[in-house]
C-alpha cells in the first residue's frame, strides 16, 4: 500500500478486528485447565479442534500419550501414571474438520414425504479473505508482480473495497477504499470522475455524522465564505433540535489542504481548439490540477467537461482542450477557475460554520476559515538561512521573491556551465554569464526562470547543445529585452482567515432581509513582519427581497418582487473564491484582471412575473471604486409567450466615468422562436445580439484600446429535442468593431453554420454527427493583426449492436485544428539495455551535441551506453 497513508493500514486493521470481533467473540479461547482421569482412553477434550503447540501435562512426558488436535481427543500410550493429571491448551472457535452438508437423509421419511424431501444441516462455507461481520462489502484486493529483460521484478499493489453496514450501537459505517502502489488521477474526459486513490470513511448515527479520509467541502451558505475544497482530514456535521422552536446545524472540519484556488483568463486563437496550458498563481508551468475542482467559462457560460461534451482536460499537464461542440475563436473569452497541487510547505485547513433557525423565521450563522502554510515544515521546497533571511525583508512584495542561484562545479560532458565575464553597454559595467565547454574556466551550475517578458537579462540561444542554453541580451535604453533570469523564485509561505457573520429574518417564505459582515487576514509572506497593516480587509452586504400579489382580490397570479441591495468590499479584503460572476468585470468595462479597490455596490430592482411564467424587469445598479471609478447600470429584461410565439429581450446600458476614461456600453440582444406543431414540433427561431462599448480617453480625446462592439445575427431551424431522433441546423453571421480615433469601424465579419444530427431511436444502430463551418474575413487589414482564415469542425459516431449483443463496434472520426506544446530534448545517459539511442562523437570534441545522437540499430552499436530523450519543457 501506499506508504504515505500509513492510516490506510489502521483503517484496514480496524475494520477487520471490528467485523471478526462481531462475528466471532471469542476467536481463540484462552487457556482452559481441566483434571482428567489416566484409567479411560481416548478421552474427548473439547467439541472443537485443539490450537497446535498450546497443550500442556504437568509431570508427564510427551511420549506418554498421542493428541488427536482435529478431534480433540487425548489417547494414553503408558499404564504407568497417576489416577489424573491436569491438562491445558487453547481451542479453535470452530471444528477443523466439521461435516458441512446441504441435505439430510437421516430421517427415511425425507425420501418419501412430499412435503419437506429434504433439510439443510450443517455450517454453511464461506469463502472469505477477511471477514466483516455483518457488515456488507465488495471490491477487490490484488498483488502482482511484473518483470522482463530490461527491468527488475516490480511489486504491484491495488485495493478497491466498499463498506456498509451497522456496527456497535446503530452506528452505520460506510467506507469506499481505493489505493494503489502508484497514486493515479483520473482522466479529464468523462463528465462523471471516479477516483482512483482515495479513502473515505464515514460513521453517523440519527442527527450527527463523522467524515474521514479524503473528503470535500463545498460551502455556500455565505457570500464571503463561499468555496469548494478537497481535502484530506476528518469532519464532524450535527443537527439538533434544542428546543421546539430552535434548531441548530453544527459543522466543523480539519484537513490538510491538497491545492490551491487560482484563476486563469486565456487568450484564445482563431480556429485553434487547443491543448492551452493553465499557469498557477506564481506562474509555475508543472503542476497537477486536482481532478474536479475546474470551472471552465466560454463568454460567461458554465461548460461541461466529457469527450461528447464541451472541454476534456489533462489534470497531470494542465491543459485544456475544447470539444467540436464549442469551436474556438478570437473573440471567445475563456476563463478557467480551479484549485491545483501546491505542495510547497505543509497547508493546514480549518473550518466551523454554525446555524441556528429560530421559529423558521429568523436565521444566525456565523463561519470560521483558515488556512495556513507551516512555515517550518516545508516540503518541496528547502529554503536555506539566507533565504529566508531575504524573504523576511521583502514584506508583501512577493513578486520580487527572486533570489540568485549559482554553484560552483567541474566539468562534465553531460552538464550546460556557465562562465563568469564582465561586460560594458551604455557606459555600464556589468557582470554575465555565458555558456562554456572550457574545462580551465571557473564554471557555475545555473538555475534559470522565467521572470516574464521585458523583464529579464537573458533568452533561450539556438544552438546545439545536450540542453537549453542561455544568452544574455543587452537591454536597451534601460529596459530589459529578455525574459529568464539566473535566479530561484522562492515561494512564501501564507495565511488566510476569514470571519463571517450573518443574520436573516423571513417575513414571509419569499420575502426577508439578510445582512452578512465578514473580515478576512491574508498575509502574503509569514516570514516577513513588514506591511502587515495590509493584510486586513473587511466587507458587507445587505439584501431586502419583497414579493407580494399586486393585484390580490381582482387577478391572481401577478407578483410584484422588489428587492434592494448594498455591497461593500475593502480592497484589503481577500476572498477565497470569486465572489460575483465571471463577466462581471467586463460588464462594467474593466479588465477582466482589474486591480483591487475598495468598491461600493447599490442595486434596486422590480419585476412582474404572471402565472404563465411571463415577466418584467427594471433594475438599477450603481458601482463605484476607490479609484475614482463610476457606473451607472440601467437593464430591461422581458420574457413573454405570445400566441405560440416566446419573445426574450434584454437591455442594458451602462454609463462610465473615472479621471482617465468616460463612456457609455450599450448592450441589446433579442431572441425570437415558435415551435410549430403541424410540423412535428419543428423549432424555428432566430436573435439579434449586440455590444457596442465606447471609451474616450480623456486626455487624447480619442478612443481607448478597451473599446470594442459587435453585431451578430442568427437564424436556426430544430426538430423536437425531446425525440431520440433529433436534428438542428444554425447560421449567424457576426461583425466585430475596433476602435479608430473617435469612432468604431468594421474590423471583421464571420460566416458560421452547424449542423447537428443525432439518430437514437434505433438501440442496435445509432448515429451522431456534429459539423461546424466557419469563414473570417479580415476587412481592415491595415489595423489589425488577425488573418483571413477557414476553420471546419466535426465529428461523426456510430455504433452497433446486433444478435444480441454478439457483433459489437463503433466508428469515431473528428476533425479539426490545435495545437501542440513545442518540446526540446536532451538526452540523458541511462544503463546499457534501457535506452534507445547512442552516441556517436563525430567531432571527435568530447561533447554531446543534439545532432549526434541517433537511433541504436543493432546491440553492438550502443557501446556500453545508452541515451533516453527527456523534454525540458511541456
Amino acid at each position: 500500500m501506499n506508504p504515505e497513508r500509513p492510516y490506510l493500514f489502521i483503517l484496514c486493521l480496524f475494520l477487520f478486528a471490528t467485523g471478526y470481533a462481531q462475528q466471532n467473540p471469542e476467536p481463540l479461547s484462552n487457556f482452559r485447565s481441566k483434571k482428567v482421569s489416566t484409567k479411560l482412553s481416548p478421552i474427548r477434550l473439547d467439541t472443537n479442534s485443539i490450537v497446535p503447540n498450546t497443550f500442556l501435562i504437568n509431570g508427564v512426558s510427551n511420549q506418554d500419550y498421542d493428541l488427536d488436535y482435529i478431534n480433540a481427543l487425548l489417547i494414553w500410550k503408558s499404564t504407568v501414571l497417576p489416577d489424573s493429571v491436569s491438562v491445558s491448551y487453547r481451542a479453535f472457535p470452530f471444528k477443523l474438520n466439521a461435516v458441512t452438508r446441504h441435505f439430510n437423509y437421516d430421517s427415511i421419511r425425507y425420501n418419501f414425504t412430499a412435503e419437506k424431501p429434504f433439510v439443510f444441516s450443517g455450517s454453511q462455507f464461506q469463502n472469505k479473505i477477511i471477514d466483516f461481520g455483518n457488515i456488507n462489502y465488495n471490491g477487490s484486493f490484488g498483488r502482482g508482480i511484473s518483470f522482463g529483460n530490461s527491468q527488475d521484478a516490480v511489486v504491484n499493489s491495488t485495493l478497491n473495497l466498499q463498506l456498509n453496514g451497522f456496527i456497535g450501537d446503530s452506528l452505520e459505517l460506510t467506507a469506499a477504499i481505493s489505493d494503489n502502489n502508484i497514486p493515479i488521477q483520473p482522466q479529464g474526459n468523462t463528465q462523471n470522475l471516479s477516483d482512483f486513490d482515495r479513502i473515505y470513511m464515514q460513521i453517523k448515527k440519527k442527527g450527527w455524522q463523522a467524515n474521514f479520509g479524503d473528503i470535500d467541502i463545498r460551502q455556500s451558505q455565505n457570500y464571503f465564505l463561499n468555496f469548494y475544497k478537497r481535502l484530506q482530514g476528518a469532519s464532524f456535521q450535527t443537527d439538533n433540535h434544542i428546543s421546539k422552536n430552535i434548531t441548530n446545524s453544527f459543522l466543523a472540519s480539519g484537513a490538510i489542504a491538497k491545492g490551491r484556488f487560482t484563476k486563469n483568463v486565456i487568450t484564445p486563437l482563431e480556429g485553434n481548439q487547443g491543448p492551452y496550458k493553465l499557469y498557477g498563481a506564481n506562474n509555475e508551468l508543472y503542476f497537477a490540477v486536482l481532478a474536479g475542482t475546474e470551472r471552465v467559462y466560454i463568454d460567461g457560460q458554465l461548460l461541461t467537461r466529457g469527450e461528447d461534451q464541451d472541454y476534456i482536460i489533462d489534470y497531470n499537464t494542465a491543459e485544456l482542450t475544447f470539444t467540436v461542440k464549442r469551436l474556438i475563436t478570437k473573440d471567445s473569452r475563456i476563463q478557467v477557475e480551479f484549485e491545483y497541487s501546491d505542495r510547497n510547505f505543509l497547508n493546514s485547513m480549518l473550518y466551523a460554520n454554525d446555524e441556528v433557525t429560530i421559529k423558521k423565521r429568523l436565521k444566525l450563522s456565523i463561519g470560521a476559515y483558515s488556512n495556513t502554510d507551516a512555515k517550518n515544515s516545508p516540503i518541496n521546497q528547502t529554503l536555506s538561512s539566507e533565504q529566508k533571511q531575504f524573504l523576511s525583508g521583502i514584506g508583501n512584495n512577493i513578486d520580487s521573491a527572486t533570489y540568485p542561484n549559482e554553484a560552483l562545479d567541474t566539468f562534465a560532458v553531460n552538464k550546460i556551465l556557465y562562465k563568469k565575464t564582465d561586460t560594458l553597454y551604455n557606459g555600464i559595467h556589468d557582470t554575465i554569464y555565458t555558456y562554456s565547454v572550457n574545462k580551465n574556466d571557473s564554471l557555475y551550475n545555473l538555475s534559470f526562470t522565467n521572470v516574464g517578458l521585458g523583464k529579464g537579462n537573458y533568452t533561450t540561444a539556438t544552438g546545439n547543445a545536450n540542453g537549453r542554453v542561455f544568452q544574455w541580451v543587452a537591454p536597451v535604453n534601460g529596459v530589459k529585452q529578455g525574459d529568464w533570469d539566473p535566479v530561484v523564485f522562492l515561494i512564501t509561505p501564507k495565511k488566510h482567515q476569514i470571519i463571517t457573520a450573518a443574520a436573516q429574518y423571513f417575513f414571509n417564505e419569499k420575502s426577508f432581509l439578510k445582512a452578512e459582515l465578514a473580515m478576512s487576514d491574508y498575509d502574503v509572506n509569514t516570514f516577513s513582519s513588514k506591511d502587515k497593516g495590509q493584510d486586513k480587509g473587511v466587507a458587507a452586504k445587505v439584501d431586502f427581497v419583497m414579493q407580494k400579489n399586486v393585484l390580490e382580490g381582482i387577478k391572481k397570479g401577478i407578483i410584484l418582487q422588489t428587492a434592494f441591495g448594498y455591497e461593500f468590499v475593502q480592497d484589503k479584503f481577500k476572498p477565497l473564491e470569486t465572489l460575483r460572476n465571471v463577466e462581471f468585470n467586463r460588464d462594467w468595462g474593466l479588465p477582466f484582471l482589474a486591480p483591487a479597490a475598495t468598491e461600493n455596490l447599490v442595486n434596486a430592482s422590480f419585476q412582474l412575473n404572471d402565472d404563465k411564467n411571463n415577466f418584467v424587469k427594471y433594475q438599477f445598479t450603481n458601482y463605484q471604486r476607490s479609484d475614482q471609478y463610476n457606473g451607472i447600470r440601467n437593464s430591461v429584461e422581458n420574457v413573454m409567450d405570445l400566441k405560440g410565439w416566446h419573445f426574450t429581450n434584454k437591455f442594458y446600458i451602462t454609463a462610465i466615468n473615472s479621471p482617465q476614461q468616460s463612456g457609455n456600453f450599450l448592450r441589446p440582444s433579442v431572441d425570437l422562436y415558435r415551435i410549430f406543431s403541424g410540423l412535428k414540433n419543428v423549432k424555428i427561431g432566430g436573435g439579434y445580439s449586440s455590444e457596442n462599448n465606447q471609451q474616450l480617453d480623456k486626455i487624447y480625446d480619442t478612443l481607448m484600446p478597451v473599446s470594442f462592439g459587435f453585431n451578430l445575427w442568427q437564424v436556426y431551424l430544430k426538430s423536437n429535442e425531446t425525440k431520440l431522433n433529433r436534428w438542428g441546423i444554425t447560421y449567424f453571421t457576426r461583425e466585430d468593431k475596433i476602435p479608430l480615433g473617435k469612432n468604431l469601424v468594421t474590423g471583421d465579419r464571420s460566416q458560421n453554420v452547424s449542423l447537428i444530427t443525432e439518430l437514437l431511436k434505433n438501440e442496435n444502430h445509432q448515429f451522431k454527427l456534429n459539423v461546424t463551418y466557419r469563414k473570417l474575413n479580415v476587412i481592415n487589414k491595415g489595423y489589425s493583426n488577425q488573418q483571413s482564415d477557414e476553420s471546419l469542425l466535426g465529428r461523426a459516431e456510430y455504433a452497433v449492436n446486433e444478435w444480441k449483443g454478439f457483433l459489437t463496434g463503433s466508428v469515431l472520426y473528428e476533425l479539426g485544428s490545435g495545437q501542440e506544446q513545442k518540446r526540446e530534448y536532451t538526452y540523458l545517459e541511462v544503463p546499457a539495455g534501457q535506452g534507445y539511442y547512442t552516441w556517436n562523437d563525430y567531432n571527435n570534441d568530447g561533447i554531446p551535441q543534439l545532432n549526434e545522437f541517433e537511433i541504436a540499430v543493432f546491440q553492438d552499436q550502443k557501446n556500453g551506453s545508452e541515451f533516453l530523450p527527456l523534454p525540458m519543457n511541456m
